[in-house]
């Protein structure tokens, strides 16, 4: 797995696992924290979320034009994680949400989490084309692909861990204060405390069961205790970006002690760019045009992958909080199942891969990325099938009854563990080997702006996120999973129709 890898590609890896630690944090706990701090839809919720991963994305664009036009690469790396340090610091603190303090402290958190979406675009796309520089050589650049899988499941390890953080000191901080956890109960707290919201009879049976089950007593005054079971629910989620905070210090640390083991793109260029003759040049310009027609076609899918994927933070996690027993465990917690199936299941991919590869039959990066595309889309057939023979209503519909008979219509957890690992192993068919076919088509000095249109794409999917919880809670869910299911499969075919084409490009 290791045989003939740079020697920087470790360093590299652990460099942006802390990255990966807050990320997972974030993609656990923004949509759920949201709603339970500042009482928040989940379709407003969700909006946000879709803003605040678009801009991480999309600034990795302005990262990498940044990177590319200093030929700093390093430092602004470097900047990138002392500026999602700061973010993280100041969601760290723990400020109870009034009605007379919402606008101002929903903007505070909204600038904080600009800063992580800032510092990440500095950050995640110019080590990413640090790590394809390392494969220019051509002593290891038949390992690239494999180079770049291994660079995912190390930044996944922190993926692992952050899930369980959040939910751990959430539970930890609420035993402290002599209540216990409940999902459902946060919306019925902001439901009874709101002014504009009256609530009916039988969200109000649920919320007094619900307060007694937590360790409350509904004889006492139920404005206080929903007061103060918001107040120190979202508390212990503030608690958890502290944690945040520590990874990014020692993300920033290893690669302060590392970089100079890594590329120095600026040295290259200027050691390179004067033996170009003027005929070269020509012919170098129409081969970019090509690579980056190739480069923009695969972006184009790549922007529907993310739009299905990224529901894990949105529709998916909402799913595991309504129709997921989360009795024992907490709905964030279900998050670790992604970066978990890409740490045992990478080696079995590259496995497979290699096994080809020596028989004479590898698969073309283009290839694996349009299978991707069709594993992801059976994750969604998977759940749009389960969701309807189950007779799902929508959210709204679920959630308006009675506990009892919501509970009595929940899954088991199973249906996690299917579904994630379907859309894990559609991950590893596009994520690392895409950012692979940039490094492959990425002109040398373009390396930082093309890996930043990777992230653009992602951007752009991220962008519609959104759409996902408001199907979810208008329709039947079913109807939610069959959009992206059929999303999945005509991008799978798109990616298909172009194959012969971007295969020549590539070789």
């Amino acid at each position: 797995m290791f045989a003939n890898q740079p020697k920087g590609l470790i360093p590299a890896a652990l460099s942006n696992m802390g990255e990966r630690f807050g990320y997972y944090i974030m993609n656990a706990v923004l949509v759920l924290f949201l709603c339970s701090k500042f009482g928040l839809s989940e379709e407003t919720s969700a909006l946000v979320y879709s803003f605040f991963y678009a801009g991480i994305y999309i600034l990795g664009l302005v990262g990498g034009v940044i990177a590319d036009k200093t030929q700093n690469y390093k430092g602004t790396i470097a900047t990138g994680l002392v500026i999602m340090t700061l973010g993280y610091v100041v969601l760290s603190i723990p400020i109870f949400h009034t009605s007379e303090n919402h606008t101002w402290l929903l903007v505070l958190t909204c600038a904080a989490l600009f800063l992580i979406a800032f510092g990440n675009g500095l950050f995640k796309g110019n080590l990413q084309a640090i790590v394809g520089q390392l494969y220019d050589n051509p002593r290891y650049a038949a390992q690239r692909d494999s180079g770049f899988q291994i660079f995912y499941v190390f930044i996944n390890v922190g993926g692992v861990i952050a899930p369980f953080v959040a939910p751990m000191l959430r539970s930890w901080w609420l035993g402290q204060n002599g209540l216990a956890y409940n999902a459902d109960l946060p919306a019925l707290c902001h439901q009874y405390l709101s002014v504009t919201d009256n609530m009916d009879t039988q969200n109000m049976n649920n919320l007094y069961a619900l307060i007694s089950q937590v360790g409350g007593d509904t004889a006492q005054n139920v404005e206080h205790f929903c007061t103060k079971y918001l107040e120190v629910f979202n508390t212990g989620i503030h608690y958890s970006f502290i944690a945040s905070v520590a990874a990014m210090l020692i993300s920033l640390c290893i690669f302060l002690f590392t970089k100079k083991g890594l590329p120095s793109p600026a040295k290259k260029e200027a050691a390179h760019s004067v033996k170009y003759t003027p005929e070269e040049k020509r012919q170098m310009a129409a081969e970019i045009r090509q690579r980056m027609t190739a480069l923009f076609a695969v972006l184009g899918i790549a922007i529907f992958f993310w739009f299905s994927f990224h529901q894990n933070g949105t529709s998916l996690s909402l799913f595991a909080r309504d129709f997921v027993r989360t009795d024992s465990v907490s709905p964030e917690i279900w998050q670790a199942l992604n970066p978990f199936y890409v740490i045992i299941l990478t080696p079995v991919v590259m496995a497979i891969f290699s096994s080809l590869s020596r028989k004479g039959k590898e698969i073309s990066t283009p290839r694996k990325i349009a299978i991707g595309m069709g594993l992801a889309g059976l994750a969604y057939l998977f759940l749009m099938i389960f969701s309807w023979v189950k007779g799902y209503p929508s959210a709204d519909a679920f959630k308006a009854l009675p506990s009892a008979e919501a509970l009595s219509l929940k899954t088991g957890p199973w249906v996690l563990f299917v579904l994630y690992f379907f859309l894990t192993v559609a991950e590893l068919f596009i994520s690392p080997l895409g950012l692979s076919f940039v490094s492959k088509v990425a002109p040398k000095h373009l390396q930082g702006l093309c890996q930043g249109l990777w992230l653009g794409a992602t951007a752009v999917g991220n962008l519609l996120l959104w759409i996902g919880p408001l199907i979810y809670n208008a329709c039947p869910i079913w109807v939610a999973w069959t959009v992206f299911f059929s999303v999945c499969l005509i991008s799978m075919g798109v990616m298909l129709g172009m194959l012969k084409w971007l295969e020549r490009v590539t070789q």
